[in-house]
């Protein structure tokens, strides 16, 4: 595996456990597709550095089981904002 590569995995793996970031955060910040991310993590990550690999999947799952409250309040904050900007 090519060591950019590689050290990219290792990077995504160490941003998303410090930011609790999800896989679209963490592919905004570093400026690559959701796939790509995915890929690293999932396959790369868990090849390279099994105990890193385990704390990814951690917070992954834990923001896959939030995603639906996530989007209740952006779906809510939505509506005020517009019920807002109609006040004014």
């Amino acid at each position: 595996m090519n060591y950019e590569i590689e050290n990219r995995a290792e990077k995504l793996g160490e941003y998303i456990i410090e930011h609790k970031a999800t896989v679209r955060g963490a592919a905004q910040k570093f400026g690559i597709s959701k796939s790509t991310v995915h890929k690293d993590v999932s396959q790369r990550l868990r090849a390279l550095n099994p105990a890193l690999y385990a704390q990814v999947r951690r917070v992954l799952d834990a923001n896959k089981s939030e995603r639906h409250i996530r989007g209740g309040m952006a779906t809510k904050n939505k509506y005020l904002l517009r019920k807002k900007l109609n006040n004014y």
